[in-house]
């Protein structure tokens, strides 16, 4: 068995609730959420305070222990607030998707046993539709809140000064749904444990420090936004500039006036800093980091990126069932397409999946890790819990990838997304990687459509810059000396947009529904 280690120091096990470990690191003087939109600030001193007397309302109503509260809701200030205060209640938070429909919020609702919604007024009336037939009975808004629905002002009660004692090893006190490759979405496990030792791993080497700030448009109902943002720049002593929707022009603005060290991103807008033209009207000197993740992001693509805006682009790896942070890229010592080096208290294996036997450095299979932000499982589904974790605890990440000699990790596609021509593995997020680099296509996404002859053909789907229209020719033309001859392009078909979800990731299953119908 190949076991790759951290060369980070172990950080110690905390005892703490997340919220507690939070609070910690707060400079009550000091700004640390900002509505970007707006430029409404809210200071460590405020922002405890509506924890705390938020979470006495609530304990009020009886919601603590054994509870679940969904958060519906885009990157607003209140977002941060109405999480910790609905933890330090002691009860537990399911994060919704607000792009959802009222059929996939009923789902989440009734499977999560969710018992109150918290959303905006915006959301009200979809989630009034999504709550029937679910014990979600109350329904709480933050701001103007419509006929039949709660103030977020009536759940302030006397402040709770301390944490509701939990479990924190056991208890669950954050339940996103992760978007699985087919079904239902499963609801993730994570303890206080999990995102109290994940915060800590991750600023071992991420080394966020008292007063960064970084503008936060990653959605905090997904668990990069949630604890790589909200969770660990609080923590630290740092804050965030919230943006309810990415845009930009906007991102743009409000970077280079905040004058951010760091930007935390996802592929699409690595794109758009390596070729819209709205860069260039802003000054982004003062940026030293560009860290992208959530989906894989090409070499070629990631130094393209970094040489415009000047800075070093850096890569880092996780998912909703690791807390969601395995690995990353420390400041300055990033490498071409890598996605970082493993991080504390973490041990890596990669295993052939079909075989199930450890692969040699720099041989692509199945990528499992083990540590201490594994989740507790999924919810409601014992049988997908123990796929995913097997014998000794490694949990089984689904992508594949290798290790190099110096212990970077590369992602090269999804175990479940390879593409299989002639007997040959393609992966898909190589093609695609090579495809954006095209002078004439600005996005693609690739997958495999089944072929007699070969088995599955690749098969393009790419979306052309202003005034151009790509064709299969001068795709082919231009991979030909780029990628081996089974990697090559069969098919392809222009769009107006490539389907993904809100962290980035290409949804291909939406893709091959598209082929399915015809």
């Amino acid at each position: 068995m190949t076991i790759y280690k951290s060369t980070f120091p172990d950080v110690a096990i905390s005892d703490k609730t997340v919220t507690q470990r939070v609070i910690e690191g707060i400079d009550p003087a000091a700004v640390i959420l900002v509505d970007g939109p707006t430029g409404r600030k809210v200071t460590g001193a405020e922002f405890i305070g509506g924890v705390k007397a938020i979470a006495g309302g609530l304990k009020a109503r009886g919601i603590g222990p054994g509870k679940v509260v969904a958060l519906m809701a885009p990157n607003i200030p209140e977002y941060a607030t109405v999480f910790h205060a609905i933890a330090w209640a002691g009860a537990c938070i399911t994060t919704i998707n607000p792009t959802y429909t009222a059929h996939e919020v009923n789902h989440q609702l009734e499977d999560s046993g969710a018992e109150m919604l918290i959303t905006i007024n915006m959301f009200a009336d979809l989630a009034k539709e999504a709550a029937k037939g679910t014990g979600a009975k109350e329904i709480v808004v933050i701001g103007d809140a419509p006929e039949g629905t709660t103030p977020l002002t009536d759940l302030v009660g006397t402040p709770l000064a301390e944490q509701v004692p939990v479990d924190v090893e056991e208890h669950v006190v954050a339940l996103p749904y992760s978007s699985g490759t087919t079904g239902l979405p499963k609801g993730v496990m994570l303890t206080h444990r999990n995102l109290v030792v994940n915060i800590d791993q991750s600023l071992e080497p991420a080394a966020v420090v008292k007063g960064e700030m970084t503008v936060a448009f990653l959605p905090f109902f997904h668990i990069y936004g949630l604890e790589v943002l909200m969770n660990i720049y609080i923590a630290a002593g740092g804050g965030l500039i919230t943006m309810p929707r990415f845009d930009l022009e906007m991102f743009l603005k409000l970077v280079s006036e905040w004058k951010t060290p760091r930007l935390w991103i996802v592929p699409p807008v690595a794109l758009a800093l390596a070729k819209h033209p709205l860069v260039d009207k802003f000054d982004l000197s003062h940026v030293r980091q560009i860290n992208s993740a959530a989906a894989p992001l090409g070499a070629d693509l990631g130094e393209e990126m970094g040489r415009r805006v000047g800075t070093s682009a850096t890569q880092g790896y996780g998912m909703t069932e690791l807390s969601p942070v395995s690995h990353v890229t420390p400041e300055g010592h990033g490498k071409p397409g890598a996605s970082g080096v493993t991080i504390s208290n973490t041990e890596c294996r990669i295993v052939d999946p079909e075989t199930l036997k450890d692969l040699p450095t720099g041989q692509d299979g199945e990528l499992w890790v083990r540590g201490p932000q594994v989740m507790k499982g999924y919810l409601n589904n014992e049988k997908a819990t123990e796929e995913t974790i097997v014998e000794g605890g490694w949990l089984r990440t689904g992508d594949i990838g290798h290790f190099d000699e110096d212990g970077y990790l590369f992602i090269t596609d999804r175990l479940k997304e390879l593409i299989k021509y002639k007997g040959f593995q393609v992966a898909p997020a190589e093609v695609e990687a090579e495809l954006v680099t095209h002078p004439e296509i600005i996005d693609a996404a690739v997958i495999g459509i089944p072929d007699e002859d070969a088995g599955e053909l690749p098969m393009a789907f790419v979306v052309g810059a202003p005034g151009v229209t790509p064709t299969l020719e001068s795709v082919s033309d231009y991979l030909e000396s780029r990628l081996a001859h089974y990697k090559q392009v069969r098919i392809l078909e222009v769009v107006d947009e490539i389907p993904k979800s809100a962290s980035g990731k290409i949804l291909r299953r939406v893709l091959r529904d598209r082929i399915a119908k015809g």
